[in-house]
């Protein structure tokens, strides 16, 4: 990659940001599209998150993603949000259009992807449940009920969290019922009916942690779990629910279809078919 003054500068901010993909998956797809540009991570601190989005605009920046912890704090932040982004409540995607920032959210349309193209998995007419009740899981939310699942449940630690969120959801979706529940080693008792599909929308297994094993009695014979974390092994999830016979996959597959998404935002153009996907399938693997 040879660098110059004309080189335009992408980047990711998150905290922490040493194991993110992004980079690599990227600047692969630049080279490969033949764009002097270049992608970069920036480990942001929330304290300094307003100074770095404000850096955006001052650096001239084509535009950033946004990854743990800042999808959320950053959705004031911006100067227009994308119809979808503003009912999700979060942004992921930022682009600099002329001094002018815009937010965008490709989290669930990704994660829609990923699931047809990973699991062969339609949502339509489906029950899902969701773990966790942040940013991720609210794109999740509106993504899931746009593609028509018939019934979301929404699993957090702080049930209140997870109520308030429902009720931002119920009246900004149509179509599809929502329920709350309290995320502990009752929740297959609590939820009383098994679902199709199961997504982890939470930070766990980042760091190599485990859900109770109990957990996936929540998803019926045959059905399909996906994990949002990824890693360059197995995610503890995805082990789990290989090992207890269900589909499972990790989040790069994801990753790589909200990459796409976003790299259309800032360039103009789609990343060439697969190179983003057979990067991070070789990266992850080492």
């Amino acid at each position: 990659m040879l660098l110059s003054g004309q080189t335009q500068v992408v980047g990711l901010f998150g905290d922490p940001v040493a194991h993110s993909l992004s980079p690599v998956m990227q600047n692969a797809a630049i080279q490969a599209a033949a764009i002097d540009a270049v992608y970069v991570p920036f480990h942001v601190t929330p304290a300094n998150l307003p100074a770095a989005i404000e850096g955006i605009r001052s650096l001239g920046l084509l535009g950033v993603n946004l990854t743990i912890p800042h999808k959320e704090a950053a959705f004031p932040l911006v100067d227009e949000l994308d119809p979808a982004a503003r009912v999700i409540g979060s942004i992921n995607t930022i682009a600099n259009r002329q001094g002018r920032l815009i937010g965008y959210n490709t989290d669930g349309s990704g994660l829609c992807q990923a699931l047809r193209g990973e699991l062969d998995v339609d949502v339509s007419g489906r029950r899902v449940l969701l773990l966790g009740a942040g940013g991720a899981c609210r794109a999740a939310a509106v993504a899931l009920a746009e593609a028509g699942a018939c019934w979301v449940g929404i699993a957090n630690r702080t049930l209140d969290r997870a109520d308030r969120l429902i009720a931002d959801l119920a009246s900004a979706v149509q179509g599809t019922r929502f329920a709350s529940f309290l995320f502990d080693e009752q929740l297959p008792d609590r939820l009383g009916q098994s679902v199709d599909l199961m997504i982890n929308t939470t930070s766990v297994g980042l760091h190599g942690e485990a859900f109770a094993a109990s957990v996936l009695s929540c998803v019926s014979p045959g059905g399909a779990v996906y994990d949002v974390v990824y890693s360059r092994q197995e995610t503890p999830l995805v082990r789990q629910a290989r090992a207890a016979k269900l589909a499972a996959a990790d989040g790069l597959s994801m990753l790589a279809a909200q990459g796409s998404l976003a790299f259309a935002l800032w360039f103009g153009q789609d990343p060439l078919p697969e190179v983003m996907r057979q990067t991070l399938q070789q990266h992850g693997s080492e």
